[in-house]
C-alpha cells in the first residue's frame, strides 16, 4: 500500500510539472520548486568564491615542483588560467544552450547519452573531489598557527574541518539565499587576501628586489613528464569555475548572466593568480616554497609582519568559501540525475518550505566524511583530477558534435569552434599523459570510474534489483519523505 501511495504521488507530481510549464501559467508562491533567485553579483561570486579556495594558497608548490623552475611555473600559472577561461566559455555556451541544472551531468546527457552521464555521478559520488580538500585546508589554515612552529596534530585538523562542513550542509540545507548572500560576503574576503599579498610583493618587486627572478627558467628538475601534473596543481587552483552551470535553473535571466559572470571572474582570477605568485617568489627562494607545507602563511611571516597571524583566518574563510559554493552546487547535480531516472527519486526532493533540495545536500554530507578520513592532499589532486578532465573533454567533445548534428538549436551564447576545439585537444593529452605521468593513481581513478558501467546495466538500463530490495527501499523513501518534509518539484524550472 505505502509502494502504491509512493508512486502515485511520484507520478501526480511530475504530471502537475509538466501541466504548468506547458500551459505557461504564472507560477503559485506556494508550488514546491528551486526559485530563480541568483542574479549576477552571487553568479560572480560563485565563480570567483569556488576557484579561490584554497589551491592558490597550497598549489604553488605542486606547480614549482613538477615544472623544475621559477619562470616555467609562472608560465604554467598563465597557460592554466587561458585554458580553465576557454573552458568556462565553452560551459557558458553549453548553460544557455541546456537550460537545465546539472552541469557535466545535464551536458553529457543531452549531447553523449545517458552512459557517459550516468559515469559522471557515479564519480561524483567516489571522488567528492573539491569539499573534501577544501575542508582540510580549512581545518588545517584554522588549527596550524595555534601550534606554530611545531606540527598540528592531525585528529584536531580533521575534526575542525568536519565543523565546518557541518556548517556549510546545515546552511545549505536552511535557505537558498542565506547560502548565496554567505558567497558574496565570503567573496570579497578572500579578493582583499589577495590584495593583501599581492600589494606588498608587487611594492618589493618595484623597489628592486628581483634576485629570484634571475634565471628564472634555469633548472635541473625539468621533465617532460612531470609538466601534465604542474598544469594539474594549477588546473586544480582554477578548479570551480563550471560551478555556476550546476544551478542554471536558479541564475536569473541565465542567456545574459552566465556568459557575463564567466568572462568576469576568469579574468580577474587569472590576473590575481599570476600576481600573486610573482609576489610569493619576490619575498620567497624557490626551495623555501617548496619547504613549506603552507605558502601564503610563510609569505605573511615575511611581508606583513603586522597582520601576519590575519592571514590563516583569511585563508580559512576563502576555503570555506569554496566549501560553501562546493555544497551549494554538487547537489543539484544529484539532484537532476535523480529527476532523471538515474538515481532513487527520493534526491530529487524539494522541502516544502525551505524550497532547499534538502535529501540531495544531506546525502553528500557522510561521503565527504569519510572521504575526508583518508589521504594526502596531493594524491588526492592527481587522484581525482583524471576523472575531472576526462568528463570535461567529453562534454566540450559533446557540445562541437551536438553543433554539427543540431546546426539550428538555439543558441543565445556562442563561443569560437577553435576555442572549443583547442581546448577539447588539450584536455584529452593532460588526460592521456597523466596515464603515463602518474600510471598508479589515474590508472586507479580510470578503474573506479569504469567501475561504473555494470552498475549501470545492472540498475538504470535494465533493473535487475530483486522486488523485495524494492519494496523496502520505497516503504524506506516514503518515510524519509515524511521525516524530512520533502515532495518533488510542481513546476517545470528548465
Amino acid at each position: 500500500w505505502f509502494c502504491e501511495r509512493h508512486h502515485h504521488f511520484m507520478r501526480v507530481s511530475k504530471r502537475e510539472s509538466v501541466t504548468d510549464e506547458g500551459t505557461e501559467q504564472p507560477v503559485k508562491d506556494d508550488a514546491v520548486h528551486l526559485r530563480r533567485r541568483i542574479g549576477l553579483l552571487p553568479s560572480i561570486s560563485f565563480i570567483i568564491g569556488t576557484v579561490v579556495g584554497s589551491g592558490i594558497f597550497i598549489a604553488p608548490k605542486g606547480v614549482l615542483m613538477n615544472s623544475g623552475s621559477v619562470g616555467l611555473s609562472l608560465l604554467v600559472w598563465t597557460l592554466c588560467g587561458v585554458l580553465s577561461t576557454f573552458g568556462a566559455l565553452c560551459y557558458a555556451e553549453l548553460g544557455t544552450s541546456f537550460r537545465k541544472s546539472g552541469g557535466h551531468y545535464t551536458y553529457l546527457l543531452e549531447t553523449l547519452g545517458p552512459l557517459p552521464a550516468f559515469l559522471r555521478l557515479w564519480t561524483e559520488f567516489i571522488f567528492i573531489r573539491l569539499a573534501t580538500y577544501v575542508s582540510l585546508a580549512f581545518g588545517q589554515y584554522v588549527v596550524e598557527p595555534l601550534f606554530m612552529p611545531c606540527a598540528a596534530p592531525t585528529a584536531l585538523v580533521k575534526l575542525v574541518s568536519m565543523l565546518g562542513v557541518t556548517f556549510v550542509v546545515a546552511m545549505n540545507c536552511w535557505s537558498v539565499s542565506m547560502a548565496a548572500r554567505t558567497q558574496v560576503l565570503l567573496t570579497f574576503i578572500k579578493m582583499f587576501a589577495l590584495i593583501l599579498i599581492i600589494i606588498p610583493g608587487i611594492m618589493a618587486l618595484v623597489n628592486g628586489k628581483s634576485e629570484n627572478f634571475q634565471n628564472a627558467f634555469d633548472s635541473d628538475s625539468f621533465s617532460l613528464t612531470k609538466l601534465p601534473l604542474a598544469f594539474y596543481s594549477g588546473l586544480y587552483a582554477y578548479g570551480g569555475w563550471f560551478y555556476l552551470n550546476f544551478i542554471t535553473e536558479e541564475v536569473i535571466n541565465p542567456n545574459r548572466t552566465i556568459p557575463l559572470a564567466v568572462i568576469f571572474s576568469m579574468v580577474t582570477v587569472t590576473v590575481c593568480y599570476v600576481l600573486v605568485n610573482v609576489a610569493y617568489y619576490t619575498m620567497m627562494t624557490a626551495n623555501e616554497l617548496l619547504m613549506s607545507d603552507a605558502v601564503a602563511v610563510t609569505f605573511a611571516s615575511r611581508a606583513l609582519q603586522g597582520v601576519a597571524p590575519a592571514i590563516p583566518v583569511l585563508v580559512a574563510l576563502s576555503c570555506l568559501g569554496a566549501l560553501n559554493g562546493g555544497f551549494f552546487s554538487s547537489p543539484r547535480m544529484l539532484f537532476v540525475g535523480a529527476r532523471e531516472g538515474h538515481l532513487p527519486a527520493i534526491f530529487s526532493m524539494i522541502h516544502i518550505r525551505r524550497q532547499t533540495p534538502l535529501p540531495a545536500v544531506l546525502f553528500l554530507y557522510p561521503l565527504v566524511i569519510i572521504m575526508m578520513a583518508r589521504g594526502e592532499i596531493f594524491q588526492l589532486i592527481n587522484f581525482a583530477s583524471f576523472s575531472r578532465w576526462l568528463f570535461i573533454a567529453l562534454a566540450t567533445l559533446g557540445m562541437i558534435i551536438h553543433r554539427y548534428r543540431f546546426p539550428d538549436h538555439p543558441r543565445p551564447f556562442k563561443v569560437p569552434l577553435a576555442v572549443a576545439v583547442v581546448f577539447t585537444i588539450v584536455c584529452f593529452f593532460i588526460v592521456g599523459l597523466s596515464l603515463y605521468s602518474d600510471p598508479w593513481n589515474t590508472g586507479g581513478s580510470c578503474a573506479l570510474t569504469l567501475s561504473g558501467v555494470p552498475v549501470y546495466y545492472l540498475t538504470v538500463k535494465k533493473s535487475y534489483i530483486p522486488e523485495r530490495w524494492k519494496k523496502a527501499f520505497n516503504y524506506l523513501s516514503l518515510h524519509l519523505q515524511i521525516f524530512l518534509e520533502v515532495a518533488q518539484q510542481e513546476v517545470q524550472t528548465y
